[in-house]
């Protein structure tokens, strides 16, 4: 039987970092204020001339130097992201023409903040068919150039980065469950604009940056997010004690907290990556794996649960089995 494993993890951080105390000379907050209700002390932010192409082509190639991979046999590249260089080409078509894949074929995934856990079950679903062999997952964003730097209650939240799966047909899986999901008519609670200035018949505001109304997706994430998990616990038959690793979008660190609080998961075991890097919606869970990877603390064979939620309002779960 054809199955799908992770086989190599890689990211990349923009060099420039927005601190705080940067923020501070921007908009009215301060270290304290941002500190303690998002749990963020600095954000990288991409060069003027750095786009999401960039960052997704340097996470791969962070991820085939890391592990000596050969990724010349890559038959398709599935990118997350809501930042996109272009409306068209899609950003995987783009790197794979700069990586000279010539026999890959490439996707765009726009789930916002779920979009990499949709594409690695994506991934999952095309391997253990038959379809594809060997899968490159990459979420890559630059919400600094859809930032309103003018707007404290959203600019003091969002960095730049990519993070890279290498997904490839094996004897043994990675992936036990998953589940996925949207709650569209909430889609007003975060968006930004582009052809489309109006939804639900109403006339949207910050044009061309993202909008977010934070208290509502605050409401939404803490009580949907332990359902979920629940019912994939559920699902794979699993207890939530039994999981040694909980990554979940990287949003709020308050709000994390809260989700474990109410899902009776220690917080100790959780993956983040907004300290120091933001709030980087789809990439924020790789981010926080290939740190974790780095530091030694995630060792083969252990379950991480991770868990993708926001723009959409969307949300996709996987709880796999860590192979590297």
């Amino acid at each position: 039987m054809t199955h799908a494993k992770i086989t190599a993890v890689g990211s990349y951080k923009p060099s420039k970092v927005l601190t705080n105390e940067d923020m501070e000379q921007l908009v009215e907050t301060s270290d304290d204020w941002i500190i303690s209700r998002t749990g963020i002390k600095e954000r990288r932010i991409a060069a003027d001339d750095e786009f999401t192409s960039d960052l997704c082509y340097e996470a791969i190639k962070n991820l085939e130097k890391k592990y000596n991979k050969d990724i010349s046999d890559v038959d398709l590249i599935i990118v997350s992201t809501l930042t996109p260089d272009y409306r068209t080409p899609s950003v995987a078509s783009y790197v794979q023409g700069r990586l000279g894949l010539e026999n890959a074929a490439a996707i765009d995934v726009n789930a916002a903040c779920a979009g990499f856990v949709y594409g690695i079950n994506m991934a999952n679903a095309y391997i253990s068919s038959g379809m594809y062999n060997k899968i490159i997952v990459v979420a890559g964003e630059v919400l600094s150039k859809i930032t309103d730097y003018s707007d404290r209650n959203t600019c003091v939240l969002f960095g730049d980065g990519a993070g890279a799966f290498l997904i490839e047909n094996d004897e043994e899986s990675s992936f036990i469950t998953s589940t996925s999901g949207s709650e569209g008519k909430l889609a007003e609670s975060l968006y930004c604009t582009d052809v489309s200035k109006t939804m639900f018949g109403k006339d949207l505001e910050q044009i061309g940056f993202v909008n977010q109304n934070g208290k509502e997706v605050y409401k939404w994430a803490i009580k949907m997010v332990p359902r979920e998990i629940e019912k994939l616990a559920e699902k794979a038959n699993v207890e939530l004690k039994d999981v040694d690793w909980f990554v979940p979008h990287s949003a709020n660190l308050k709000m994390i907290q809260n989700i474990c609080k109410r899902s009776e998961y220690p917080f100790e075991r959780t993956l983040h990556s907004l300290v120091y890097y933001g709030n980087t919606s789809s990439a924020t869970i790789p981010l926080a794996i290939d740190d974790a990877v780095d530091r030694g603390d995630i060792k083969k064979g252990e379950t991480l649960l991770l868990f993708g939620f926001g723009g959409g309002l969307t949300y996709s779960s996987s709880l796999i089995k860590w192979g590297i």
